[in-house]
């Protein structure tokens, strides 16, 4: 079989059903083998960053490896956004990447990227994104070089590896003539027994003394798929969870434990929750900025941290940790529980303040949507396992304060990296990976304009997504910004295309709407179709998303700004 059909054959043994990739002709032997699977459905994008982001979406919740490729030079350096996204969001994602002719190397033939004579070093920069990286340069070692990167994307935090093939291995006359399945040999991350009896005795030892203990989860509970054992501990003593917005939902937001998203544009019930706070039991976080306040010195004056991540690095990289346990958060919540109840009996039922979603107190507006009450609307239409994803943006801020989550949905944003446009297409994959499950996505204007022309990808691949676009004609967040440390703003204004027009050009349903009914009924209707659907949604520009510099509210934090900036005059 030729290098490329041993590659397909290769992902097939290890469940890959889909695959997301730029046509080239470097890539064009890949092409043609995927035509050929019976397995693997590929989808040609229009570009191949949104292939990539397409993959981290297909991995997102489906424990499964997402799979972008692309042709040499370009075409690769297209998917380094999608690496990026996931290596920092923990995806476990393959790239496979053409690469020039090595017998040319040196010559500046066509796509090279050697890094000899003016051409760019491919190697180096797509290794500084990924968790491994290898040039394929020798056929025979088709088979074990993609055995050992499927296993390094799964093996401990997951994340994104390459495979750059070389041309000269895409001859019709080379064959893999020792072609094997792949082995997967991925050892969990357990947790260490004493660790857990440390952090068993710790929180015991709190909750019988009196001490305030509350639980922080983050993307990482999520991603081990936490909920169930968390939701069981949290309930058997009585221990109020607040989440950051990247593990928003991981229980319902209506379960009387659940006060709220903390975060810099989190809900004050969240906030006050934790600064009471004596312990701190943080499953799955990064303590990232907008989750730490800016990485706020003194979030953990006066506390204990106890800190479960299955990264080490992500153990002290913030704040110092009292108490630690490297393992994957779905093996050690049940191990923590478990050991607690050997030694403590469940607490009767304590009541919390529930998320403070402001509705009493959003302003309305006669001409124009209040993007909070189009979150709200998306709360209460959205189908039970519905799942909601936030572009990089404003609306990602208001739709982790008003979004309100029920069993069994889901909520994700871009993760650290933040980029623009990776959810309009990520979207893409993750209904590729969930065909029975609704996608939606929040974007700004500015989001979509970047990347969507992908919808004419999801219409011809039917991939029925629905866009909500929050049309506002600006840049919100720089323009905030730009307020904020210049008091004035420029640059950030914007005209937008007909977009229902654009829609119905690409063979997708298209509504504009400016009122919060308008919205209910055309999300409706998305919600019955079978189509791609585009929702333009003009909301006002009078609306500010809910944000605070400091946990103890908006008024301290302004106060600590004003300090600031006064000391430094």
């Amino acid at each position: 079989m030729l290098v490329y059909e041993g590659i397909v054959r290769g992902l097939e043994s290890v469940g890959v059903d889909a695959a997301f990739g730029g046509a080239g002709e470097n890539a064009a032997g890949l092409m043609l083998a995927l035509k050929e699977s019976k397995v693997i459905r590929p989808v040609i994008t229009k570009n191949e960053q949104a292939a990539a982001f397409m993959a981290c979406g297909y991995a997102m919740y489906s424990d499964r490896l997402g799979v972008c490729f692309a042709t040499a030079g370009p075409g690769a350096f297209n998917l380094i956004s999608g690496l990026s996204m996931a290596l920092t969001d923990s995806y476990p994602l393959l790239a496979i990447s053409g690469y020039s002719s090595l017998k040319w190397t040196g010559k500046g033939s066509l796509n090279e990227t050697s890094g000899l004579v003016r051409t760019p070093d491919s190697q180096k920069m797509i290794a500084a994104t990924t968790k491994y990286s290898c040039l394929l340069d020798d056929i025979a070692d088709t088979c074990d070089v993609l055995e050992k990167a499927v296993n390094i994307a799964f093996e401990g935090r997951p994340g994104p590896v390459h495979i750059a093939v070389a041309e000269d291995l895409t001859d019709p006359g080379l064959s893999v003539d020792n072609y094997r399945d792949v082995r997967l040999n991925i050892e969990p991350v357990a947790p260490d027994p004493a660790r857990v009896e440390e952090v068993a005795s710790a929180l015991v030892s709190a909750l019988r003394t009196g001490k305030r203990v509350v639980a922080l989860a983050g993307f990482g509970a999520i991603r081990a798929r936490t909920g169930t054992a968390l939701r069981g501990l949290l309930e058997r003593y009585q221990i109020p969870l607040v989440t950051t917005l990247d593990g928003k939902g991981i229980i319902p937001e209506d379960h009387h434990l659940a006060v709220g998203v903390f975060a810099d544009s989190g809900h004050k019930s969240a906030w006050e929750v934790f600064l009471t706070a004596d312990v701190v039991l943080a499953i799955g976080n990064s303590f990232a900025q907008h989750a730490t306040f800016d990485f706020r010195e003194d979030l953990f004056d006066g506390k204990k941290l106890i800190h479960v991540n299955i990264d080490p690095a992500e153990i002290n990289k913030v704040y110092k940790t009292d108490y630690a346990m490297v393992a994957d958060a779905g093996l050690a919540v049940p191990a923590i529980a478990e050991a607690m109840a050997r030694s403590m009996e469940p607490i009767a039922t304590r009541t919390y303040d529930a998320q403070d979603y402001d509705s009493e107190r959003i302003v309305k507006i006669r001409r124009k949507i209040h993007p909070g009450k189009l979150a709200q609307s998306v709360s209460k239409l959205l189908p039970d396992d519905g799942i909601v994803l936030a572009d990089a943006g404003a609306h990602l801020a208001w739709l982790g304060y008003y979004l309100e989550l029920s069993e069994g949905q889901h909520f994700r944003k871009p993760g650290t990296y933040g980029p623009m446009a990776g959810h309009t297409n990520g979207a893409l994959g993750v209904k590729y990976a969930h065909p029975d499950r609704t996608v939606v996505v929040g974007c700004g204007d500015a989001c979509y304009l970047m990347s969507g022309f992908e919808l004419m990808t999801a219409v011809e691949y039917d991939i029925p997504v629905i866009w909500i676009i929050f049309n506002d004609g600006e840049f919100k967040l720089i323009k905030l910004y730009q307020l904020a440390a210049y008091q004035k703003s420029g640059l950030v204004e914007f005209n937008n295309p007909d977009y229902v027009a654009y829609a119905k050009a690409c063979g997708a349903e298209g509504y504009r709407v400016e009122t919060v009914k308008e919205f209910e009924v055309a999300f409706k209707a998305a919600l019955a179709s079978a189509k791609p659907t585009l929702i333009d949604a003009a909301i006002t520009r009078l609306a500010l998303p809910n944000y605070s510099p400091s946990p103890e509210g908006i008024l301290h934090g302004a106060w600590e700004m004003f300090r600031k900036r006064f000391q430094n005059e």
